[in-house]
């Protein structure tokens, strides 16, 4: 497993046929997110008066155009997607007889004990009664450093072993140290063991795939030979707390479309989230040895997003990387309470920025890139927001305080008087809240549909009143999480400085 090199690429990159489908796709993403952008930025630039906008004002329209544009392929993205979800479905292809060995790995790090191995328990029982045990090896990688926590996980793996003794072949596995963390985790079990499989399904501690959807991802690799990656899109559940449920209502009935959207135009050049996903091993030893990144704290170091950079260095490499949303089965749980998200969220937002030393590498194909530069911008955008609102609020004050100048050339006859427009700054607004909303909406329509979401959301009325309260808790946390994620940027900044 040799380690890349960001400076350097000596090899071409090996080029994969991009579908005509995946083309138009982007074209079509792409295209209505510049074009939307564009029209509502123009407008902005009006609202605040174009002729007599001043350095203040054009920094504002700036910000506005920066942060619109993001929520503008959000909504792009679910249009896409929501037009594919109405599309008929072809039949999938025939499934050939499975030969391939994988093992499904699941690395943990001072969790809880008795949930980790109650999923590797159901997981291989899914398995065990499928007849295909022979195919596939369970294994715990521990990293977990509470000596009271690992003597608990060997006992009840040792259980569990001995449990499936005759079915599945159970393993685990205690390192010494956490070098790597969950990336040299993983990295230290393709050395060691890697060798013995063609494919390994990567989990979380909190994730969860049935016996189909193991065999389904085993049988899209074998047949998809040029693969390195398939990317599941994970269901969220077991939520017991509000703030659990509503991010599971959302994934639910939105995430759908986004993720079949994501899946279109991403084509063989798709990203990884870390979990739930299906990997050739060979393909990984040979172009996924992570390097320490050098500079200063707190970039340097370990790569903590290491998921987004594995799958850029496969495409590298000549892997397809896809996703495939319509393999059900797969599910991970959502952050409790908004503190745990919070502290969560911190952690992505150190490794997100930590890409900006990524994106320049040598051989990386552009959309790599740009997974990159979106994953930073979901952190950027927060600050870039809050400078959006203060800039507001100081040219308010700077109106109402002010005297204007009314004739700001020296030989004028007639005064140039201050304007603002109010009934386009209106449209303006209404734009803006349609664009935000649309993939609510989108995912509303889709879920009324669709017979199964309708149904479990207990009938087409109950469904529309839990779009609308979700979307209401959702406004009332957006506030909190734009200043939290501030926070983060500004602490991250000042520490590299």
């Amino acid at each position: 497993m040799p380690t890349q090199s960001f400076a350097e690429w000596l090899e071409p990159t090996p080029t994969l046929k991009t579908s005509r489908r995946t083309a138009l796709a982007r074209a079509f993403v792409f295209s209505v997110t510049v074009a939307i952008t564009g029209y509502a930025s123009w407008e902005m630039f009006h609202v605040v008066g174009r002729n007599e906008a001043t350095t203040l004002q054009i920094f504002l329209v700036a910000l506005f155009a920066a942060t619109f544009i993001w929520i503008a392929f959000g909504a792009a993205n679910a249009l896409l997607g929501f037009l594919a979800a109405q599309a008929p479905k072809k039949n999938p292809d025939a499934n050939t007889a499975l030969t391939a060995r994988t093992s499904v790995i699941t690395p943990i790090f001072n969790e809880d004990v008795r949930s980790v191995f109650a999923a590797v328990r159901s997981m291989a029982e899914g398995i065990a009664v499928t007849g295909y045990g022979a195919r596939f090896d369970f294994f715990v990688l521990s990293d977990t450093n509470d000596p009271e926590i690992a003597a608990h996980e060997a006992d009840v793996a040792h259980k569990l072993r001995s449990d499936f003794a005759a079915d599945v072949q159970i393993y685990y596995r205690k390192r010494e140290s956490n070098e790597g963390r969950k990336a040299g985790n993983i990295a230290e079990f393709v050395q060691r063991w890697g060798g013995a499989y063609d494919f390994m399904i990567v989990l979380d501690a909190d994730s969860y795939l049935t016996a189909e959807a193991m065999i389904s991802l085993a049988e899209a690799m074998q047949q998809h030979t040029s693969a390195g990656l398939i990317q599941t899109a994970p269901q969220l559940f077991n939520g017991k707390t509000l703030f659990a449920r509503v991010q599971q209502f959302a994934a639910a009935v939105y995430a759908p479309i986004i993720a079949r959207g994501i899946s279109l135009w991403q084509g063989a050049e798709g990203n990884y989230w870390g979990h739930n996903a299906i990997i050739r091993v060979s393909a990984f030893a040979k172009a996924c040895g992570l390097p320490k990144l050098t500079g200063r704290k707190p970039f340097d170091g370990d790569i903590l997003s290491h998921d987004f950079v594995e799958a850029a260095l496969l495409r590298r490499s000549g892997f397809a990387v896809y996703s495939l949303p319509d393999i059900g089965g797969s599910y991970e749980q959502a952050p409790p309470t908004l503190r745990e998200y919070v502290a969560r969220d911190r952690r992505w937002a150190q490794g997100n920025l930590q890409h900006g030393k990524i994106v320049p590498a040598a051989g990386l194909h552009w959309v790599n890139r740009f997974h990159m530069v979106h994953g930073i911008m979901a952190y950027i955008a927060s600050p870039l927001w809050l400078m959006f609102l203060i800039t507001g609020v100081i040219l308010s004050w700077e109106a109402k305080t002010l005297q204007p100048n009314y004739f700001p050339d020296e030989f004028s006859l007639f005064p140039t008087w201050p304007r603002f427009d109010s009934q386009r700054a209106l449209s303006l607004l209404q734009l803006s809240i349609s664009v935000l909303l649309l993939p609510k909406l989108l995912g509303l329509i889709n879920g009324l549909i669709e017979r199964r979401t309708r149904e479990g959301a207990g009938g087409a009325l109950p469904l529309i009143h839990s779009v609308i309260w979700e979307t209401i808790i959702s406004a009332l946390i957006a506030p909190i999480l734009m200043l939290t994620q501030s926070r983060y940027v500004i602490d991250l900044w000042r520490a590299a400085i």
